[in-house]
């Protein structure tokens, strides 16, 4: 590039000629530019139409789901049980009476300083799970913590730690690794064999030896006090399948039975239908601000006019559509409106959650079929819409960022070619200045020249 003589001799301002030459030069790019700009607030705004119907498509299908508005709530007639449902519960009651809660066993030897040894050769330790299997351990060394180390890694059904019990010594807490009465095991000191034969020593005959809790199952009876009475048992506090679908968790034992009721969950199931709508008007919503037509005032007091993205566009008119069809379109011979959804002259929809608890509870099946039905038909349409490789908006996003690439590649063209121009043009100018100084310099030269040969005329 050139170095720019900037009117040194002509007095003219040439760089701001070059620069307002260079504006007039770089009209095609800033078109392009604008045009780029443009472009990437639609794909923004596609995006963000996608995204939400990618969200309704989420919430349909699952609600398309086996069993997605078989829901239920459990109360319990004491805060000693709780209840838990699934979709495979059916509304019910009954009555259970909890005798005994569930108990991991946990042991505690006598304090002790070390391991008991023979000859310096640490004795063994045999652990009897509630099958009758034997697992001999041998520890390393005599040290407790050797001791702890080989229980651990024998997973023999218990799990061993040191407590301070004072004075130096330590007890070995032997906790069942199983919870429940299957977790029952008794520990030995002595081999496999000693335990078989009867001479091994049982830890827990020792002296200040305790089983702090001895392994049990949570039992729980039915129809207690009745020909029908039934015990049920779990390893841990929590019932599974007391009714279909229900589980129950005792937190106490109860003096008496407590009651268990199972109801249709109308508040939860009515939320969901009323989501699937909220999603609905969420999309219809967005594509109704995006199509909006805006009028606005210039500064001569003039209308102006202007289309709003979606304005025009056909896969957007033709998505909002589909959309509103499939929500406002009978369902199994019925209008949707007999459910609670209402259309409205605005284009979206209303959800009557009153209208919808009634038909739920004057006819739970076919509601929720109607409901899925819908769920069904909105996840199909949301689905063409926004499915990334074949959805109609993604289409039109793809569509448009390939535009972008191909804008951005030939502003970066234009950005060579100006350099280019504005370098010839600075090589035009300082040429015109340099030109301009050698004209000067000979007109000086001139000059003096005739004033020279003036005097020598008036001389002679």
């Amino acid at each position: 590039m050139g170095t720019a003589i900037d009117g040194l001799v002509s007095g003219l301002k040439t760089t701001d000629i070059i620069n307002s030459l260079m504006s007039v030069e770089a009209l095609p790019q800033t078109q392009l530019k604008t045009k780029l700009a443009s472009n990437q607030t639609i794909i923004s705004t596609l995006q963000s139409f996608n995204t939400k119907l990618t969200a309704l498509k989420d919430l349909a299908v699952a609600g398309t789901a086996a069993g997605a508005l078989n829901l239920f709530t459990a109360t319990s007639s004491s805060p000693a049980i709780t209840a838990k449902t699934t979709t495979a519960a059916t509304a019910g009651s009954i009555d259970l009476t909890v005798t005994q809660l569930a108990q991991t066993q946990v042991n505690v030897t006598a304090a002790m300083s070390a391991w008991p040894s023979n000859a310096g050769v640490p004795e063994r330790l045999t652990i009897v799970d509630s099958t009758g299997k034997k697992t001999e351990i041998a520890p390393s060394g005599t040290s407790l913590d050797d001791v702890v180390s080989a229980i651990n890694a024998a997973s023999a059904g218990a799990h061993a730690v040191k407590v301070p019990a004072g004075n130096g010594s330590y007890r070995l807490q032997l906790t069942a690794t199983t919870a429940g009465a299957a977790g029952a095991f008794t520990a030995y000191r002595g081999t496999a064999a000693q335990v078989g034969d009867g001479t091994a020593v049982d830890l827990m005959t020792e002296p200040t030896a305790a089983v702090v809790k001895s392994a049990q199952d949570a039992k729980a009876t039915l129809y207690a006090g009745t020909p029908a009475a039934q015990v049920l048992s779990s390893a841990t506090n929590t019932f599974e399948d007391v009714l279909p679908g229900v589980s129950i968790t005792a937190s106490a034992v109860t003096t008496g039975p407590v009651t268990v009721t199972v109801d249709s969950d109308v508040p939860g199931i009515t939320k969901k239908a009323e989501d699937l709508v909220k999603s609905v008007n969420d999309v219809l919503g967005f594509i109704a601000i995006y199509s909006s037509v805006s009028k606005t005032t210039d500064t001569k007091g003039a209308t102006v006019t202007k289309a709003g993205i979606f304005t025009g566009n056909s896969t957007v008119r033709a998505v909002n559509d589909q959309v509103l069809t499939a929500l406002s379109r009978p369902i199994d011979g019925k209008s949707p409106s007999e459910y609670g959804i209402n259309i409205t002259k605005a284009g979206d929809f209303t959800f009557d959650a009153d209208k919808f608890a009634k038909s739920l509870a004057a006819d739970p099946a076919a509601t929720q079929a109607a409901v899925q039905g819908l769920a069904a038909r909105l996840a199909e349409a949301a689905t063409a819409a926004s499915d990334p490789y074949t959805g109609a908006v993604s289409g039109l996003i793809k569509g448009r960022e390939s535009e972008v690439r191909d804008l951005g590649n030939r502003i970066a063209d234009w950005d060579q070619r100006l350099i280019t121009r504005r370098a010839t043009l600075q090589s035009v100018y300082t040429n015109m200045e340099v030109l301009l100084g050698g004209l000067q310099s000979q007109s000086a030269w001139l000059s003096g020249q005739i004033s020279s040969l003036s005097k020598q005329s008036s001389g002679a």
